[in-house]
């Protein structure tokens, strides 16, 4: 089934202009086209659309996979009395008795949490099958990192780097034949908006054509 998704505005990623009412196509898995949503819309009037408020982008790579998903657990919200709801690391996380089980669990809704944030892969070595099954099955993409970043890690991609500097992929100039149809959606008027606010603005992500996070 063909898919258009529409916002306000496009980012390509790259050196190309924003796109007032901006939109992809997608095919299945697969990203088709990229363009003004009038035109997609007239090429392909059988195609579903779905139009998000915004700023659609591509997907995000957060620096930080082993400090947010091996080095932190991510509450259970029925622990929230007991252990709050921010991800606990350092003594915090060194009291509490740690499973392989509950490493699972806690990388699930630590990867939730950076799907909502507009993140479709993380950088870093993951050592734990846990976790690394975690970020597999949620279609997340593990790439290696060079140096540590610098700053405490945050789930927030956009803290302290700049959009382009967050993207992980670029859109394809008209679409390409196998390129995954990845990419968020966040609800800000532009840029600068996004900047200031932050990722936390995510209202939808799409990994492979699958959306794996909207905001409710």
């Amino acid at each position: 089934m063909l898919t258009i998704h529409a916002a306000d505005l496009l980012v390509p990623g790259d050196l190309r202009p924003a796109l007032p009412d901006g939109a992809v196509l997608v095919n299945g898995r697969e990203l088709a086209a990229v363009g003004p949503y009038g035109k997609l819309a007239a090429a392909h009037p059988a195609a579903r659309t779905r139009r998000w408020p915004g700023v659609l982008t591509p997907g995000l790579l957060n620096p930080y996979g082993p400090e947010l998903l091996e080095h932190a657990y991510h509450p259970d919200p029925r622990e929230a009395d007991d252990l709050g709801t921010e991800p606990l690391t350092g003594e915090a996380l060194a009291g509490l008795a740690m499973t392989g089980t509950r490493w699972g669990a806690s990388a699930r809704r630590g990867v939730q949490r950076l799907l909502a944030h507009g993140v479709v892969a993380v950088a870093g070595d993951l050592g734990r099958p846990a976790v690394v099954d975690a970020v597999h099955r949620a279609g997340m993409g593990v790439e290696r990192r060079f140096t540590d970043p610098a700053g405490p890690a945050t789930l927030d991609p956009l803290a302290g780097r700049s959009l382009r500097e967050a993207i992980r992929l670029p859109l394809p100039p008209d679409g390409a034949d196998g390129t995954p149809a990845t990419f968020a959606v966040f609800d800000v008027p532009d840029e600068a908006a996004l900047a200031a606010r932050g990722a936390g603005t995510c209202v939808a992500t799409v990994v492979a054509g699958r959306l794996v996070h909207r905001r409710r």
